[in-house]
């Protein structure tokens, strides 16, 4: 008996979403995505993607775009003191020294990831308010009155998540003390930057990152500071760029030169969650910032959500109607043990960048020996034990 595809409804339209649509659509699987804003976009700055996202998205197609609208970063990239004194190179590559390390404007990936898609899959001007289901069905209601049925709802609709609440107890984020300014700045402002590393600087309380996006023509920068003032965690909440220059008053003149052309920036407020010990209820599961909101000190939030769309994929291609909330348990239990790894390494290497070491030469050779660890990370190909999953579901 020929099976019919499932059908799946996304919540969510933003990079995790946007990414397991095209993940799901590969495999033949019937897909439509549901954003609460007017129309798909991504303000902010950049994103870095690392080789354990980037060979998944070369498996949909899409390496060809990534080279096209990416900065790769290479072994010029580095970590220094808050002087200019350096520390160690960053681990760019996995263990067989294969480099798919890069910076991309959030816009340019978002565009591509909807761009890949057949018209019609994205419906914006949905924001979700409400979800039921039964033994066949899963439902997702809407604030402007419409609703969307599905054999599978996935809620990736960020750190709050409207779904959330209808799969684990409602819980409040946790800040994390620390405040990011985030922007860009064109190239051509600052022609002797370089546009082929990644570079952090570390300093007591805070630290400074900067890479390049859109093929080296704008230059993506976060300065990371401590302060006492919750907020609400935004992309777009506007900064002062003086603020922003006075913390960093003092360090590396190459900081000085960057923040010295900056007009704009925005304040973004540092928050994650203790990992959820459950993602999935039934037919509705979790994918991305919904179920694992992560702080930034590894890059991977968003590598980490297409890997999670590459698993979810994987395993559905082998799912019916019937088998599905299975397939979702499965998906599940294969993701959550590594997310929450990923989440705990953010925070404790938050605590490296912002040098919380009494002895600096401790912090030094923990920088040092944390290649190591990213090596693990980019090496991480979750497709092999997604197919495992999904062959013992079929039996």
């Amino acid at each position: 008996m020929v099976r019919s595809p499932l059908n799946v409804v996304i919540v969510g339209g933003g990079i995790g979403g946007l990414f397991a649509a095209n993940a799901l659509k590969a495999q033949g699987l019937q897909v439509a995505i549901y954003e609460q804003a007017p129309a798909i976009g991504e303000v902010g700055a950049g994103v870095f993607l690392t080789p354990n996202s980037v060979r998944h998205l070369q498996r949909i197609g899409l390496e060809p775009a990534v080279e096209k609208w990416g900065a790769r970063v290479g072994h010029g990239s580095h970590y220094f003191r808050h002087d200019g004194a350096p520390i160690a190179p960053v681990q760019v590559t996995d263990s067989a020294g294969w480099n798919a390390t890069f910076g991309m404007h959030r816009a340019d990936l978002v565009e591509m990831l909807a761009g890949a898609l057949p018209p019609g899959t994205v419906h914006p001007g949905h924001r979700a308010t409400g979800f039921d289901q039964d033994g066949k069905l899963a439902r997702v209601s809407f604030a402007n009155g419409a609703s969307a049925e599905a054999d599978i709802v996935i809620a990736a609709d960020g750190i709050h998540s409207e779904l959330r609440p209808y799969v684990f107890a409602a819980s409040q984020p946790v800040f994390s003390g620390s405040v990011a300014y985030r922007g860009l700045v064109a190239h051509e402002r600052v022609p002797d930057w370089p546009t082929d590393r990644w570079q952090m600087w570390l300093g007591k309380g805070r630290h400074f990152l900067a890479f390049p996006v859109r093929a080296g023509k704008l230059i993506n920068y976060v300065g990371f500071v401590p302060t006492d003032e919750e907020m609400k965690e935004s992309w777009t909440a506007p900064g002062d760029p003086e603020v922003l220059r006075q913390a960093f008053a003092g360090w590396d003149p190459r900081i000085h030169q960057l923040l010295g052309e900056v007009r704009t920036t925005f304040r973004w407020a540092l928050y994650d969650r203790e990992p959820l010990p459950v993602w999935t209820k039934q037919r509705l599961s979790l994918l991305g910032d919904a179920a694992h909101p992560m702080l930034p000190h590894l890059g991977q939030g968003a590598n980490q959500s297409i890997e999670d769309g590459i698993a979810l994929a994987t395993i559905l291609a082998r799912a019916d109607a019937t088998t599905a909330p299975s397939a979702l348990l499965a998906y599940e239990q294969l993701r959550r043990e590594r997310v929450a790894q990923v989440q705990r390494g953010a925070r404790e290497n938050g605590l490296r960048y912002d040098s919380a070491y009494s002895d600096l030469g401790v912090r030094d050779a923990e920088i040092t020996a944390h290649a190591a660890f990213r090596k693990r990370l980019y090496d991480h190909d979750v497709v092999p034990d997604a197919q495992a999953a999904a062959a013992a579901l079929v039996g």
